[in-house]
């Protein structure tokens, strides 16, 4: 077989993972020669399509389901992809400025929501507490047919939606603005990666092979198998776990609703988004079950799965621990029947109602063709989910394994293994420039009039 010739770094994947990578080695460094490999025929045809996702920026302010230190690590990471939207004009196109809240319902959230608003309004100077009165005209379904308190923490005029399908394109199309040598191979899957022996990489895929002095595999679950083919990360295994959506057949809201985090739940709460891809109507979602797929909508590769799945004592130690806890025993067996025709949106229904009480199963149709896949990371060793960006580094090769919020983090992390990239190779990296384009942060707008007026209702309250 012909092989080609050598190459700065290849990339495997071509989700917004690997198409941020790709456009920060373009241009903040001076590698010359970037080969970036995509199996399908064009970018993020699996979860950084519009479809496999909730096309949110996740900043870490309305996400109860993290830490005051875990939003802090979010804000920075996001504010990357926020600024790059803004500074290469793809606002109203990639990303848009949409309102978003967290909801509390009930006196118990309302509580809980009032303390973290005292805690994170710090960090995020731009949050705003919306009470009955002012929801009542901003999102009037969400208090029709309500009879329990509620009180949402909001944000107004912020980058809250991405398209991260186009967001990728743009991405490669900075990367093909540059002066440097980049090769797009669509429509080519690699098939094994192997270190030479002069510590080079042979990439061989289903047509041909090529060299590179160092990879990175973004390949969401096949970045854990590649590392195994190579023999790292057998400690780890994988939980694929899909996610599915319903539609109301109508608009019903026009800000992004999320709702208070079980803490006794691993995966994200229920809700409510404006749909870029269906003229903003509303969708619910997401569910969230083990299926034995590595991804939706796509030809199931049996032994990929199991190797994937990697089943062993400590595994099965691990799926016996899920299914011990009540809490999260009933949300797996609630979310499987969700999956199933016609009787799904029974179920459904009830944790939607937690947003929109008034709302009917008639008003609800199934998101088909809508949802992905969520390969969430099993730490054997230590008989543990790994909720958070997974990554094996091995001499000039790295592996990226990127839950959710990975969209949102894919600036940060390329620009993390940019320069680890450029370390390894004695590269250059034009921190300066990178600072002023993506790091820099935009003054964010207040809301002061109504701010203050809700700050002196909490301290009442």
């Amino acid at each position: 077989m012909l092989i080609n010739k050598l190459f700065d770094t290849a990339i495997i994947g071509g989700g917004v993972a690997g198409t941020s990578l790709l456009f920060t080695l373009a241009r903040y460094t001076n590698l010359n020669n970037i080969i970036l490999f995509e199996k399908y025929d064009e970018v993020s045809q699996l979860n950084s399509n519009p479809k496999a996702n909730s096309q949110t920026l996740h900043v870490g302010d309305i996400e109860s389901n993290y830490t005051y230190e875990k939003a802090q690590k979010v804000k920075r990471a996001s504010s990357m992809v926020s600024n790059y939207i803004q500074n290469f004009d793809e606002v109203d196109r990639a990303g848009f400025k949409r309102d978003k809240m967290l909801l509390a319902v009930g006196e118990d959230e309302v509580a809980q929501l009032k303390e973290r608003y005292k805690e994170f309004k710090k960090l995020y100077p731009y949050l705003e507490l919306w009470d009955e009165e002012f929801l009542a005209t901003f999102e009037p379904k969400l208090l029709e047919g309500r009879n329990e308190p509620i009180l949402a923490m909001g944000a107004r005029d912020q980058i809250t939606t991405v398209d991260y399908k186009l967001l990728s394109e743009s991405f490669v199309q900075q990367a093909l603005d540059t002066n440097k040598n980049i090769q797009m191979r669509y429509n080519e899957e690699v098939t094994s990666i192997e270190r030479s022996e002069d510590g080079t990489f042979t990439i061989t895929s289903d047509t041909t092979t090529f060299r590179a002095k160092s990879v990175v595999v973004n390949a969401g679950a096949y970045s854990l198998l590649f590392a195994q083919s190579m023999g790292y990360g057998k400690e780890y295994a994988i939980l694929p776990i899909g996610g599915s959506f319903f539609f109301t057949k109508e608009k019903l809201l026009s800000s992004k609703v999320y709702t208070m985090q079980n803490p006794k739940l691993p995966f994200a709460a229920i809700h409510a988004d404006p749909d870029v891809t269906q003229e903003w109507n509303t969708r619910f979602g997401p569910t969230a079950f083990a299926l034995p797929k590595l991804e939706r909508y796509h030809e199931l590769h049996l032994r990929d799965l199991i190797s994937a799945l990697n089943i062993d004592r400590d595994v099965t130690k691990v799926y016996m621990n899920l299914f011990k806890d009540k809490t999260i025993r009933s949300y797996i067996f609630r979310n499987v029947v969700e999956e199933i025709p016609f009787v799904g949106k029974e179920v459904f229904i009830k944790d939607a109602k937690k947003v929109i009480p008034s709302l009917k199963v008639k008003d609800l149709t199934f998101a088909d063709g809508y949802g992905g896949m969520r390969p969430q990371i099993i730490d054997k060793k230590n008989h543990e989910l790994l909720l958070g960006e997974a990554k094996i580094e091995k001499n000039g090769i790295i592996f990226n394994m990127t839950p959710s919020p990975g969209a949102t983090s894919s600036l940060a992390i390329a620009l993390e293994d940019t320069q680890k990239v450029c370390q390894e190779l004695g590269a250059t990296f034009d921190l300066v420039k990178h600072e002023n384009e993506i790091q820099s942060l935009k003054a964010l707008p207040l809301t002061e009039p109504f701010t203050q007026k809700e700050e002196k209702k909490l301290k009442r309250a």
